[in-house]
């Protein structure tokens, strides 16, 4: 919880550098474009390696706050150009940031604990995540960046996407928008040799069939919602585009301080009271946070951007996801499922929180002081809770890395 991590995150501006040298050491094989331009207007930039038709897309950054995604596309393209036998017949397109305007907000140091983590939180809210606009926009307001993502999938129709995705404190886990069977094998093995934890009762994948632990599937479409208050569904995203041309989505998940509460299968003893009284604690947690929001608000006048935001957002999202845990039957009923409801049930105020403190720092409210200090006390709680210990950088890396060249290989089975 304390131990500083052996290595540090790289800046979008170094995975860009590292692409360039990339394409520009084997320019025979590599080539770097760019597709788009995010709102501010960021180069959204696509390396490809390869020049088979069939083809892999790589997708890092959707998510400001889950850094290693850009570490791992650079040592997955590395691993391309070196091992052949991965561009034999396949050629492989890696999206270095889908959303270069979030990652500019998200601080990433080499984090030391939770509470370095939450000092530079930065996650937009639904509408501004390029992944999911599409689930809760209308077309014609979709931003530049989902355009460029939706573009390269209609333009490369990839048999695989695999976006990079990870979590603050947890396990790893995949989803899938079909299942590719023979994966769940080589993910579980991957994970227990790095010593990484698989979360087998993820609420991201709530209610979804699983086709081995920690791999679960996207249920078809007209099935109904674990959590109904929701604003979004995953089938209207970004990954489930790929399928207009037969393909397929992985998303793959990697913690970045390990919990070994997450891959209990034992059945809860009272879930649905469980359920609920996580409920009561996030009205109360939030609570709070909208108290200072509230009371800072009036010293705020004109006062809006990203992060204030985005910390509304949250806030809005816990009434109706408080009655989801209250008055919904559990979609899980396994100690690890309560475990990371609970998770979900401390993050939610905790982010926005982290979010309000960056903004009333920035104007020197007196307000800061006291919210910092609740962001530093959940920090510890969360830490604590769920037992946290930092999984090296080297092994997220190594971890994400296998899963996303195992889910090429048996996807390119299942599509053959």
């Amino acid at each position: 919880m304390s131990l500083l991590p052996e290595l540090r995150y790289p800046t979008v501006t170094e995975v860009v550098a590292s692409a360039r040298a990339l394409a520009a050491h084997r320019p025979a094989l590599c080539t770097l474009r760019q597709i788009g331009r995010s709102r501010a207007g960021r180069p959204l930039l696509l390396l490809s390696v390869g020049r088979a038709e069939r083809a892999v897309l790589v997708v890092a950054g959707a998510h400001a706050n889950e850094p290693t995604g850009g570490a791992t596309l650079l040592d997955v393209a590395e691993r391309v150009v070196r091992e052949q036998e991965l561009r034999a017949d396949t050629s492989w397109h890696f999206l270095l940031c889908a959303d270069p305007d979030g990652a500019s907000l998200h601080v990433t140091p080499a984090p030391r604990t939770l509470f370095d983590y939450h000092r530079g939180f930065f996650r937009p809210a639904g509408h501004e995540q390029p992944e999911w606009s599409p689930a809760v926009l209308p077309p014609d307001r979709l931003p530049p960046e989902t355009r460029a993502l939706t573009g390269v999938i209609d333009e490369l129709r990839p048999y695989l996407q695999v976006t990079l995705h990870g979590t603050d404190l947890g396990g790893s886990w995949v989803q899938l928008t079909k299942d590719i069977p023979g994966l769940a094998e080589p993910f579980a093995k991957s994970a227990a040799e790095l010593n990484i934890p698989v979360e087998t009762g993820a609420s991201d994948a709530a209610g979804w069939p699983a086709s081995g632990p920690g791999v679960h599937v996207m249920p078809s479409p007209g099935a109904g919602a674990a959590y109904p208050s929701m604003p979004d569904d995953a089938r209207n995203s970004t990954w489930y585009h790929a399928h207009r041309y037969g393909g397929l989505t992985a998303i793959v998940e990697v913690p970045m301080w390990a919990s070994d509460l997450v891959d209990d299968p034992v059945p809860h003893p009272a879930p649905a009271v469980a359920l609920r009284r996580l409920a009561e604690r996030l009205l109360l947690d939030t609570r709070r946070v909208e108290r200072v929001l509230t009371d800072a608000l009036p010293r705020l006048p004109g006062v809006e951007g990203p992060l204030l935001r985005a910390a509304k957002w949250g806030l809005d999202l816990v009434p109706g996801l408080a009655a989801d845990w209250t008055h919904t039957a559990p979609a899980d009923n396994t100690r690890a499922y309560v475990g990371s409801v609970d998770a979900f049930a401390r993050r939610l105020p905790l982010r926005a929180a982290a979010m309000l403190l960056r903004v009333l720092t920035e104007h020197d409210d007196p307000a800061a002081p006291r919210l910092e200090r609740l962001v530093a006390t959940w920090s510890e709680a969360f830490a604590v809770r769920f037992r946290a210990r930092w999984v090296p950088l080297e092994h997220q890396v190594e971890h994400q890395s296998r899963t996303v060249v195992a889910a090429a290989r048996h996807a390119r089975d299942r599509a053959a």
